[in-house]
């Protein structure tokens, strides 16, 4: 009798464990059309919201789901990439206004037990990949890639090349394309190895920034800083990048015209100029001069509300504090920097400066220039346009 029973539980257990599990998963609001999944796996900060922007785009247009990734960092010390959460730094609900969304952390624990099993994730990417297995995107090869996976958990049974599909949603017949291939009934996930988007951001998808909207924490660290530290008054943002990566890549300025995110300046077809040394790695005499020259601007406009007072410094390396602080004392100008290290607070407080000058060819400018651009402030770069005639340069230092 004893073992009857035994038998029975044994039977009925896996009966009422399976309605349990169900019954989780029917309150789950499952996309049909699908998810996208993707590793921003190329570049630092700046580039990876360009091709957040493309990847955002991409999903809108295919209606799926899009899966918001955390963000990739690289800090001091550490031997493999850190992933931080998306909704860290921006608000997920203001993104909602324009398409479906939700983050790698909702989707792995609600989402994917159901619809992206262990035994079906296959990571897609253009062309085979080098690493340890042939004809494989070989997702998980080298840094951030393997610790990107590695944080939810995720392992590949098999690889799929998309080639030559691309991701210019724009143009042609893409969409169609897409779905035609790889339909949501069939292909619930597609799994991208690398962002689904172009880099620098396509055109077309700029205007999509206005839906990044920064996170409060990110938010109220700015607002404190620009009421509590910067004097009462204007101020101008400026954004150096002067690190020793940035010098030897401006290097290859004249034979890369188009170099990052260089079209934000000098248009997609290189049809408002050429990029230049000075354009890449300003002197320390173009900056302060140019400097001048906009406070002088501001300052002569006659609105006494926008009276420049200080000066905000962004930087990956050298902020120059001391020799701005030297060349604007007799315009009374002071100069500051945030004093952690927070690049992303750095973007918010760059972003509600009364003028903006940051670097032609930085994405990370690039981020600013597009937030300013939505609410419409002004934004100048470095040594663009070409600067006047020496003599006249002269006269105004």
């Amino acid at each position: 009798m004893e073992v009857l029973n035994l038998l029975r539980k044994l039977i009925i257990f896996p009966l009422i464990l399976g309605q349990f599990i169900n019954s989780a998963y029917s309150e789950v609001d499952v996309d049909p059309l699908g998810y996208i999944v993707y590793c921003p796996c190329m570049g630092r900060f700046g580039n990876q919201a360009d091709h957040f922007l493309g990847a955002l785009s991409f999903a809108h247009a295919l209606d799926r789901t899009l899966v918001l990734p955390p963000w990739v960092e690289y800090r001091y010390g550490e031997p493999k990439s850190i992933q931080v959460p998306f909704k860290k730094y921006f608000k997920v609900e203001s993104l909602q206004k324009y398409h479906k969304v939700i983050t790698m952390e909702e989707f792995m624990s609600d989402v994917a037990p159901l619809e992206w099993p262990p035994n079906k994730r296959i990571s897609f990417c253009y062309m085979s990949r080098g690493g340890d297995e042939n004809k494989s995107c070989n997702a998980k090869e080298g840094n951030p890639f393997g610790p990107f996976w590695d944080t939810y958990s995720i392992n590949f049974v098999d690889s799929e090349f998309y080639g030559p599909l691309h991701y210019d949603v724009h143009h042609h017949n893409v969409v169609q394309e897409w779905n035609s291939k790889y339909p949501p009934e069939k292909w619930q996930v597609l799994a991208f190895t690398g962002a689904p988007a172009t880099f620098p951001v396509q055109e077309e998808n700029r205007k999509l920034h206005k839906y990044l909207e920064w996170s409060d924490e990110i938010s109220s660290k700015a607002q404190s800083f620009i009421k509590n530290i910067l004097p009462k008054g204007a101020f101008i943002g400026i954004h150096l990048r002067n690190g020793i990566d940035w010098v030897r890549a401006c290097e290859h300025i004249k034979d890369s015209p188009n170099l990052f995110a260089a079209p934000q300046c000098l248009g997609y077809r290189n049809e408002k100029g050429k990029a230049t040394q000075d354009m890449c790695l300003p002197t320390k005499e173009t900056i302060i001069r140019q400097l001048k020259r906009v406070i002088k601007t501001i300052n002569n406009s006659g609105n006494e509300g926008r009276i420049i007072r200080s000066v905000f410094v962004a930087s990956d390396s050298n902020h120059m504090i001391n020799d701005l602080n030297k060349a604007l004392k007799r315009m009374n100008v002071e100069v500051f920097k945030y004093p952690e290290n927070n690049p992303h607070v750095d973007l918010a407080i760059l972003g509600q400066s009364n003028h903006f000058v940051g670097n032609c060819i930085s994405s990370y400018t690039a981020f600013v220039k597009r937030e300013r651009d939505v609410h419409k402030f002004p934004s100048t770069f470095w040594a663009f346009p070409k600067e006047k005639s020496k003599s006249n340069i002269r006269e105004e230092l």
